[in-house]
């Protein structure tokens, strides 16, 4: 699989999209207005206590209290108090990191909030989950900082090696190897990439984030609530640290600052990897030029088609999201209708898996596949759905099909999902209405001559005069080229009675032809 990062700098910030063998699985919106990014670490203020939720509100700076619950104080809550009272006092001299600090007792997982925090408490605190909607951050008192290979967790002394890491023979090297380095009370969690490092890399990821706590330090010596002490880095950044690996081909974007960072970064990360980073010079918006935005239209619109015609519906209710399987153009395949329900369902669990990271979908998602009865095809498809999200970053639960053929997916969204129009204003009504976006609508009428022609021997194709000349303009034109790939020819009727986007194809015996 080859990754591409491309990248598009816009006057209030970047757009990211993230290709795998050129199709869009993320698009990323990073806004220079977003000051609460997952990651960030605040020196926050308790504004108010609430027993009957377990949690807290806190002050961070956003116009909504951000919440803490119980479960998010870390069981090292009463050390994170102390330390930030210690901290913002200046007696913990930054260079001495955490040796001479001395650990608090733990709290019960059991416990109540109204035991640990009082009202006006300064605490610090990390964003979990962006603001989304009317709801502020969440927030986690379990302080973690990530690098490339390592993420380091203050106040205890555990070390921990990912559970991807296959080898047992590997994870007991790297343990031992982190142990020896750590410092005093702090954790170390060693990171899937770090698998085959040596000591030197390590230590250098270590050592870069020692750094970062030792800026919080800094940061908290006589300050008041409430202060952001610790900016997690850029999403592009973020992105490069989280998924930089053999995979990735290029990255490109069309702005020379952020090339230049993005170049430092990856100096530093994986200096032999600095020649994939690549300025875009190109006339076209570098969005277009890599077809990216042809595919976020036809990506982010209700109705999702697939290949081979069949398509998915995607709804949001207030409480979950509703996906629905129609199979299309497949009504009419070869088969039984089990193989052909299971055919359809295999392609939608494709489809749906790469929609899921592409508008980040979090909560309860509802999947309606197309009946099927056979209790091994039932497996194959949650295996399969399974196997296309296993490359989802976001944590995630898949249930096996239900007697009713609904399959239950949750995951979790720590950001706002992304949004994207994909209608326009009517050029025929003067932006009164909306119809849907015109660069798909070529896509559409393809789609749809590519299964009739395997049919009928002639066509007609009626449609609004614009269209029509647009069908029939250059050389070779598109109805020409239409000859050259299918080897049937297209009459193409102009009627003005048509709306700009509609049209209706006729058999051989002057019948319109009606497709489900």
């Amino acid at each position: 699989m080859v990754k591409d990062l491309i990248i598009h700098a816009k006057d209030n910030g970047v757009d990211i999209a993230l290709l795998e063998d050129k199709q869009l699985v993320e698009l990323h919106q990073e806004r220079n207005t977003n000051q609460f990014i997952v990651g960030d670490v605040f020196l926050g203020r308790v504004k108010k206590i609430m027993p009957g939720l377990n949690a807290a509100f806190i002050d961070v700076g956003h116009e909504k209290d951000a919440f803490l619950h119980y479960t998010d104080l870390s069981p090292e809550i009463r050390s994170v108090l102390k330390f930030t009272g210690q901290a913002i006092a200046g007696n913990l001299p930054p260079d001495q990191l955490l040796n001479n600090f001395p650990i608090q007792p733990l709290i019960e997982k059991t416990g109540n909030v109204k035991d640990v925090l009082q009202s006006k408490n300064n605490i610090l605190v990390q964003v979990l989950k962006e603001p989304i909607s009317t709801k502020g951050p969440r927030l986690t008192c379990e302080i973690s900082l990530a690098g490339r290979f390592l993420v380091l967790t203050p106040f205890n002394e555990t070390v921990g090696v990912s559970k991807k890491i296959d080898s047992a023979d590997e994870r007991k090297r790297l343990k031992q190897l982190i142990e020896g380095l750590k410092p005093k009370n702090f954790g170390v969690i060693v990171r899937t990439v770090a698998a085959g490092k040596g000591t030197a890399e390590l230590h250098a990821d270590l050592l870069m984030l020692q750094e970062k706590w030792q800026q919080i330090m800094k940061n908290l010596r006589h300050a008041n609530p409430v202060t952001k002490v610790l900016s997690e880095m850029d999403k592009t950044q973020s992105i490069l640290r989280d998924l930089l690996s053999p995979e990735f081909n290029k990255i490109v974007t069309d702005d020379l600052t952020i090339a230049q960072e993005i170049e430092s970064y990856i100096g530093r990360m994986a200096p032999d990897r600095k020649e994939m980073v690549v300025r875009y010079n190109g006339k076209t918006p570098i969005f277009d030029h890599y077809g990216i935005t042809r595919q976020v239209k036809a990506s982010f619109g209700k109705t999702v088609t697939m290949p081979n015609g069949s398509y998915l519906i995607l709804e949001k209710t207030e409480a979950l999201h509703v996906v629905d399987v129609n199979s299309g153009h497949r009504s009419s395949m070869e088969g039984t209708q089990e193989e052909n329900a299971l055919k359809v369902n295999l392609e939608a669990a494709e489809e749906l898996g790469r929609q899921l990271r592409l508008r980040d979908l979090g909560g309860i998602i509802v999947v309606d596949f197309i009946d099927m009865k056979n209790p091994d095809n039932k497996k194959l498809l949650q295996k399969k759905m399974m196997d296309v999200m296993q490359n989802d970053r976001a944590t995630h639960t898949i249930l096996p099909l239900s007697k009713f053929n609904l399959m239950q997916i949750t995951r979790e969204r720590v950001r706002p999902e992304i949004n994207i129009a994909t209608t326009e204003s009517c050029p025929t009504c003067s932006g009164s209405g909306q119809i849907n976006a015109s660069l798909l609508l070529i896509d559409e009428m393809e789609e749809e001559l590519k299964h009739l022609l395997t049919i009928h021997r002639k066509l007609k194709l009626y449609c609004h005069p614009i269209f029509a000349a647009y069908l029939r303009k250059g050389f070779p034109s598109l109805r020409m080229k239409w000859f050259f790939e299918y080897k049937k020819w297209v009459s193409i009727y102009p009627n003005e009675d048509f709306a700009l986007t509609d049209y209706a194809f006729f058999d051989e015996n002057d019948e319109e032809i009606k497709l489900d």
